[in-house]
């Protein structure tokens, strides 16, 4: 057990779970970078990075569909819904390609983050990472950051039936590890991580930097907030 402090918060944990984009990296370049491609590909105009970072959090095809319904709207395309729902049959590989390209070339950590890992790890606290991204993507992302050492196991948007907010993530995260819910602390920066805390049962903290769907992250009901993860502090 080990007793984690973040400003007045204290936390009695075994075991921390940490979101990926918007908490410990800023992606938003790689996702810009890949949609655009996509949609140069598909002869549709550009998105700007302020609409790419009110999408983010919530899988690669509500992102990607989304972004195909707003530059639709933005050009004045009309399209039925069955021809929406092609285009992003189309559009879901191609992102997929360009962003496998992409992946980690526009990213870096936020100030901050490792040094949270590196306290958390200097008390031999376990660790998982739990992103809506897919895993083999989460996993090169971090490696390429220096950063997939901290974690025992990397879980993608791939790796169970549902994803946050949806709480089996973060309960298969604490079956693999072997913890409570109740001690395993989620450290996210969104509402679908506190979402998925609150139904798994799990104490959540929220970074006050990432994406939140464009919603500041201190509006969302969490057990508290930090403008840096260097902020985290231990004790046995």
């Amino acid at each position: 057990m080990v007793t984690l402090t973040l400003h007045h918060a204290v936390f009695q944990v075994d075991a921390a779970i940490f979101d990926l984009d918007g908490t410990l990296v800023d992606t938003l370049g790689d996702f810009g970078e890949a949609l655009n491609r996509m949609l140069a590909e598909l002869a549709l105009p550009a998105v700007a990075p302020a609409e790419v970072a009110t999408r983010v959090g919530k899988g690669a095809d509500y992102l990607v569909l989304s972004t195909l319904k707003h530059v639709l709207t933005q050009a004045g395309r009309a399209l039925t819904a069955m021809e929406i729902e092609a285009l992003n049959v189309r559009a879901g590989p191609i992102y997929q390609r360009h962003y496998g390209a992409v992946n980690g070339r526009l990213a870096r950590p936020y100030p901050g983050a490792r040094d949270g890992l590196v306290t958390l790890a200097s008390a031999h606290l376990p660790m998982v990472c739990v992103t809506n991204k897919p895993t083999a993507f989460a996993k090169d992302l971090l490696r390429q950051l220096d950063l997939l050492t901290f974690f025992s196991h990397v879980f993608g948007g791939d790796a169970f039936e549902r994803k946050k907010p949806d709480p089996m993530p973060l309960l298969r995260s604490c079956d693999t590890l072997g913890t409570a819910a109740g001690r395993t602390l989620m450290v996210g920066d969104s509402a679908n991580d506190a979402k998925a805390a609150r139904a798994a049962g799990c104490p959540v903290a929220l970074v006050t930097y990432g994406y939140n769907h464009g919603q500041p992250a201190r509006q969302v009901d969490a057990d508290a907030w930090t403008d840096s993860l260097a902020n985290l502090s231990v004790s046995a």
